[in-house]
């Protein structure tokens, strides 16, 4: 089965390509999910559309991509969080929040919340290490301090 990628998927491809799966792969994962339409001949203008917003969304060079890494790990990111009397969160610090307060912070709005990687859920007050995946070759770690709102 031929289809057209919408998002990244792990092992597969990034959004905009052409990829070739097994049937039911494609049609029980990929399409319900909304990760993948299916390939038609007219796909080449939904091809070109899903790149473009891609390379939008992407830092472009390596020397823009080690300038952001620069910018973000030579600054301490605030995150107030609702929390306890323990210091325990209500709940759980998201990607969402982590690219919102690295975009007040620094300013870098070349970072996507899918690209963010945090290890283990953030669930206490205090200091934090996540990864943000700038570009193939260059990735940063962001020290995250989360504080008591």
């Amino acid at each position: 089965m031929k289809l057209i990628l919408t998002q990244e998927v792990s092992g597969l491809g990034a959004p905009g390509d052409v990829v070739e799966v097994k049937d039911g792969y494609g049609r029980n994962y990929l399409v319900p999910r909304g990760f993948a339409i299916q390939w038609t001949r007219g796909g080449e203008k939904t091809i070109e559309s899903i790149k473009a917003a891609r390379a939008t969304r992407e830092v472009c060079d390596l020397d823009h991509a080690q300038q952001i890494k620069a910018q973000l790990e030579g600054s301490t990111i605030n995150l107030p969080a609702r929390a306890g009397d323990g210091g325990r969160l209500f709940g759980a610090i998201t990607v969402s929040d982590i690219a919102d307060a690295i975009a007040r912070g620094t300013g870098a709005t070349a970072v996507d919340k899918r690209k963010i990687i945090v290890g283990n859920p953030i669930k206490s007050l205090g200091s934090h290490q996540v990864t943000v995946k700038l570009h193939d070759d260059v990735d940063a770690t962001v020290n995250l301090n989360v504080v008591s709102a």
